[in-house]
């Protein structure tokens, strides 16, 4: 389930916080640390033969060289060349930021035949339990959806759970971008569903898609469902302390400053997602112009002025969204900080009328949606606020090309 899409333990929640010194401590041992090293993952392989690769005789560029400088490397090769690349290095290319997205989404559906014939071959494996099988076929099944024709995933890496992103409408063309940050639970199998399908980052970032071009058929608009992070999984200690958050703020950034252009980009953050938003908000380039978090449990400050970004900072929380319930502190590393639809807080709050539950922000036909819509296509002034007052449109521009 996506986002603390369960039914919510809040007392385990408070059980954690109230024992933050307890985990500080152990923390300082080593009894927190990361899972142990393993060997390299089919991306790190990839990535290393790329490193050790050559094109035309000359040596391939850093794959971690600015975006930039591997946008003019590409730009620089043959169409044959840069067919070779992709037969040779799937995944790194695929993953490449820097990369034309075209070229990305033809190496990630190489990279995903490459990884659907692996679990094929996982589900006649005598070695692996009949679970074991029987979660390589879902694997299987997850990846050939994601290879239908007409989807554009921009990136993909099978390890583990896996991380992926997908994009809708044509990114290279775009007047503005969306980003869809979903939050606990997401991974490869739960980045689609077809029960409660706007729950899960495609259903989203679809449902978004569809909004934006209802609420301006002018503005050449591309979502994209990233899900390219490794998300906390249940509620417990990794969705209570910002350590995943942290790691998914660099991704975050890297993939944003890596967008083709300086087209204004907005973020639409979803409960855990909203925590790897207020982490990468201070680093984030400005051609970020919009920040809006739902059914958020902090953004790891105490008030919007504290994430030093210049995009406006938008929040909303429907009326019976239970993350309302778990206590909007931080204590010893635990706990996400104030809440962001909170008048101390300063963020443009936004209502949520017709979201029903956690889970509800991008249902159609929804005053949440409607209002990420909005925000998406640059209609500021007809955003509908929280409260009456209409205090969350101060100060904005009132046509979507502000």
């Amino acid at each position: 389930m996506t986002s603390f899409d369960t039914s919510p333990q809040l007392n385990v929640w408070r059980a954690l916080l109230a024992l933050a010194v307890v985990f500080v401590m152990l923390a300082t041992t080593g009894w927190t640390a990361l899972r142990n090293q393993r060997g390299d993952t089919p991306l790190q392989a990839s990535l290393s033969a790329w490193e050790h690769g050559r094109i035309g005789g000359h040596e391939l560029p850093d794959p971690e060289a600015q975006p930039k400088k591997l946008a003019r490397f590409f730009a620089s090769l043959t169409a044959q060349d840069r067919a070779s690349l992709v037969r040779k290095y799937p995944l790194a290319v695929g993953n490449m930021n820097g990369a034309p997205v075209e070229l990305r989404y033809r190496a990630n559906r190489v990279a995903l035949e490459q990884a659907r014939k692996a679990e094929r071959e996982r589900m006649h494996d005598s070695r692996l339990t009949a679970v074991g099988k029987q979660e390589a076929g879902r694997r299987m099944h997850r990846f050939e959806d994601l290879m239908e024709p007409g989807r554009h995933i921009l990136a993909f890496d099978p390890e583990g759970s896996g991380r992926v992103a997908e994009v809708f409408g044509d990114l290279r063309r775009a007047d503005r971008v969306s980003v869809v940050v979903p939050g606990v639970d997401t991974d490869l199998l739960t980045f689609q569903r077809t029960q409660r399908k706007y729950s899960a980052p495609v259903g989203m970032a679809e449902s978004l898609h569809a909004a934006e071009r209802k609420a301006n058929p002018s503005t050449r608009t591309a979502v994209i469902a990233w899900a390219d992070y490794t998300a906390p999984s249940g509620l417990g200690i990794d969705s209570a302390t910002a350590m995943r958050a942290a790691e998914g703020s660099v991704r975050l950034n890297a993939l944003v400053r890596a967008l083709p252009g300086d087209k204004p980009v907005s973020l639409f953050c979803h409960s855990y997602g909203s925590v790897v938003c207020g982490v990468a908000a201070g680093s984030l380039p400005s051609k970020v112009s919009d920040i809006a978090v739902a059914g958020s449990p902090g953004m790891r400050v105490e008030k919007a002025a504290q994430l030093h970004t210049s995009a406006r900072v938008w929040a909303m929380r429907d009326a019976d969204d239970w993350i309302q319930d778990v206590p909007y502190l931080e204590v010893g590393g635990l706990g996400h900080g104030a809440d962001p639809v909170s008048s101390a807080f300063g963020a443009r709050v936004l209502s949520a009328q017709g979201a029903k539950g956690h889970a509800g922000y991008f249902e159609p036909g929804t005053a949440s949606l409607m209002n990420f819509a909005e925000i998406g296509v640059g209609a500021y002034r007809s955003v509908h606020c929280a409260h009456e007052d209409g205090v969350c449109r101060t100060g904005l521009s009132g046509t979507a090309a502000a």
